[in-house]
């Protein structure tokens, strides 16, 4: 796999990738940097970083030393990048994009992404293993923290659902600001001061999510525990029919089938008087067309994880490195 660490000045393609990934999301790209003050860098297939990138960063990579961070920025974010490269091309896309919004400059961020990763995770079952079985994939995602804060990251993200299951164990150690999605979507839940859709009930907010993100439950704890909301999930009929068939039909390129049951599965908790709707899943984004009256119902988490890490950011961007 090659190795870029070198920056460019934020291109065109991630606008167009995003106007067309509803037709695009099965192709591949390759890693680039985004931004003049931002670095990319991509792993092997072993999830190690090439001989090149360790000979670049021998100073700022090894525990036993002193670090030398390549951004020396006290506002720069660490991402950590998910199982789809796609999917965190998108995200990115929406860091520099809503963060240089009024002239503002980008904030600065450094990303490690690994395909080995989805490797690892896509082998995994939570009814077939137990947790020490994951013990490899927390391992992979604690080294990806560690290489990001030695690069010069303080504040660390994970724009993946799936990733999130390990919040806690790949943070655990870490003095830096490490955001939860959970708690990022909560909290602007929260603010927004949403009013119950029938009188006497609490505000619900619908999840829809992979049978993997859901049997987690960290949605669900930091939604309702946390902030009190009523969380209403999809049932197990509702799952087995309608959420589970429209992501195989997406994998078999059968785009109009997959809409049309991601529609059904949303109006299912529509009429159960949810609120709003978390398209809690890389592949239900996209899929429904931007003028769907259906998609004004539905936020994104991530959404609210870009917009957390850039508020981050910008209330750093003064502080001493």
């Amino acid at each position: 796999m090659s190795f870029f660490s070198n920056t460019i000045s934020f291109p065109p393609l991630v606008g167009k990738m995003i106007k067309n990934s509803a037709h695009t999301r099965t192709r591949e790209y390759p890693a680039m940097a985004v931004q003049s003050s931002s670095i990319l860098v991509q792993t092997d297939e072993t999830g190690n970083s090439s001989d090149s990138n360790k000979n670049l960063l021998s100073n700022s990579c090894t525990k036993s030393q002193t670090p030398n961070p390549i951004l020396g920025q006290a506002n720069t974010v660490g991402i950590i990048g998910g199982v789809s490269a796609f999917s965190t091309l998108i995200f990115l896309e929406k860091l520099v994009s809503w963060s240089s919004r009024n002239g503002e400059g980008t904030v600065p961020f450094v990303v490690h992404s690994d395909p080995n990763i989805h490797k690892q995770i896509s082998i995994s079952s939570p009814e077939t293993q137990n947790e020490s079985n994951y013990d490899p994939i927390v391992e992979n995602l604690r080294r990806k923290r560690e290489f990001l804060e030695n690069s010069g990251a303080r504040c660390i993200i994970m724009p993946c659902h799936v990733c999130h299951v390990w919040h806690g164990e790949v943070s655990e150690g870490s003095s830096m600001p490490f955001l939860h999605v959970g708690e990022c979507v909560a909290e602007e839940l929260k603010e927004a001061k949403l009013k119950p859709i029938e009188a006497g009930s609490s505000v619900r907010i619908g999840v829809l999510a992979t049978s993997k993100t859901l049997k987690a439950g960290f949605y669900q704890e930091k939604l309702q525990n946390q902030q009190g909301f009523e969380v209403v999930l999809p049932e197990k009929a509702t799952m087995e029919h309608i959420v589970i068939p429209s992501m195989e039909a997406l994998r078999r390129k059968d785009m109009e089938g997959a809409r049309n049951l991601l529609r059904i599965a949303i109006q299912v908790l529509l009429v159960r008087a949810v609120n709003v709707v978390m398209l809690a899943s890389d592949e239900m984004q996209g899929l429904l067309p931007r003028d769907d009256p259906l998609l004004k119902r539905c936020i994104d988490p991530m959404d609210a994880l870009a917009r957390s890490a850039i508020k981050w950011a910008k209330a750093n961007k003064n502080a001493a490195p």
